[in-house]
């Protein structure tokens, strides 16, 4: 049997022996919105707990538009132009529209990459466009202090501007349970202090700072508390199938409209499963989210419940554009020097993490349960160094020799394979 992975902007096949003790874990199958013009378009119409996106924007002189970066599948193709219309039909001047890219510490998107990510070029050409920049002092606001003690500071363009609009997709986060939402504006356009701050290893290391999960999760409590600074919010939210296709969208107030998107995600995307696996295969969903290590860190980390202590976990990752920031370099290279345990034990005792420290974290949680395997095209032999795990140059043959050695060492060989990596949660059933 053959079975795709995703990988890249394409797929990249796993052989997978009929007689082997395997199961393929994916997404439920959604509903799919036949005409999302016409689904978005309803949406803005019929917003949740809030007026209409065109009432509001009757009463504003300016609008900010939040978008995530290109590390996520956004329909901004569909979403923006909508938004926009509405917003010129309004009243609000074609020059007092800025859209405004939420990098968080990310990488600005630039010329060709700009262009991928907007998906319209009237709206490139003629709708301001900004990336944001979290380590400029003078592009952010001081708006409070939250009960944790962060410091919070936000674009002060976004603080500032009449009409607040976030726009995002819900799916399962690693961290923060699921994306979109709160999670647009903080990390999203949020300074650096406050970045690092609910980054650090006290947050981290909660265990309630997992995929799908919100009670009790301190980084969603922290982003809502921030939400509530900041005055009226309005968001569009989007769900997509396997196939990248839009299966739900709302519009409305921050937190209502997300909770509803999230409470419609969270039957597809999270699936129960009754027993662990010996070997685990999985992807980083593919590009955008596998165009760097950094952000494949999140594809190994998701099965982290399925996987046998001592087991396998091996993840195919594009990698084109390598390992990602200095910073993470930085970080990557003192968990190889150190070893996992001291190197949590080290950022343990830090307010502040550094800078893309917490992925490095976040890699320590799969590596304390099992063995970490690499396929990756993109990456030079320095950079796989970095990585910390076992690069592997041949995927089929590696998958083949791990079951065959476990069946005779264990006398059997399970086999979990999971295409679209991180967008599906396999949760371990209560109990086992």
């Amino acid at each position: 049997m053959k079975i795709d992975l995703n990988f890249g902007r394409g797929t990249i096949p796993l052989n997978v022996d009929d007689a082997w003790d395997h199961i393929i874990v994916r997404k439920r199958t959604m509903p799919v919105e036949k005409e999302p013009k016409s689904a978005i378009q309803r949406a803005l119409e019929n917003p949740v707990n809030t007026p209409p996106l065109s009432n509001k924007a009757k009463s504003c002189s300016n609008a900010c538009i939040l978008i995530c970066d290109i590390t996520r599948p956004v329909p901004n193709q569909l979403i923006l132009p909508k938004i926009v219309s509405i917003l010129l039909q309004s009243g609000i001047p074609r020059e007092n529209i800025e859209i405004l890219i939420a990098t968080g510490l990310h990488r600005p998107n630039e010329g060709e990459e700009l262009r991928q990510l907007i998906g319209d070029d009237w709206i490139l050409k003629n709708i301001k466009i900004s990336n944001h920049f979290a380590k400029k002092n003078e592009d952010h606001v001081f708006v409070g202090t939250t009960s944790k003690g962060t410091a919070v500071k936000i674009d002060r363009r976004f603080v500032e501007a009449d009409l607040k609009i976030v726009t995002g997709l819900v799916e399962p986060h690693f961290m923060a349970g699921y994306s979109g939402g709160r999670k647009v504006i903080a990390p999203g356009v949020a300074h650096q202090d406050t970045i690092t701050t609910f980054h650090n290893h006290k947050f981290m290391s909660n265990p309630n700072a997992d995929s799908c999960i919100l009670n009790g999760n301190p980084l969603h409590e922290e982003q809502l508390e921030i939400v509530s600074m900041l005055g009226e919010i309005m968001c569009v939210n989007t769900v997509l199938d396997e196939d990248r296709n839009l299966s739900f969208v709302n519009y409305g107030e921050i937190i209502d409209s997300h909770m509803e998107a999230v409470t419609f995600a969270k039957h597809y995307l999270s699936v129960p499963i009754d027993r662990k696996f010996n070997t685990v295969v999985t992807s980083a969903a593919g590009y955008p989210l596998d165009a760097s290590y950094y952000q494949t860190v999140k594809g190994m980390v998701v099965p982290y419940q399925i996987l046998e202590p001592g087991g396998d976990l091996i993840i195919v990752s594009e990698c084109a554009e390598g390992i990602g920031s200095a910073e993470f370099k930085k970080s990557q290279k003192k968990l190889i020097d150190i070893g996992p345990k001291l190197f949590c034990e080290e950022i343990s005792k830090k307010e502040y993490a550094a800078v893309d420290e917490w992925q490095t974290q976040m890699q320590t949680k799969i590596m304390n349960v099992g063995n970490v395997h690499l396929y990756a095209t993109g990456l030079t032999p320095s950079q796989q160094r970095l990585t910390g795990v076992n690069v592997l140059t041949n995927l089929n043959e590696f998958v083949r020799s791990r079951v065959e050695r476990n069946f005779e060492l264990l006398g059997e060989a399970s086999l979990a394979v999971i295409p679209e990596g991180p967008y599906v949660v396999p949760t371990l059933s209560s109990g086992k």
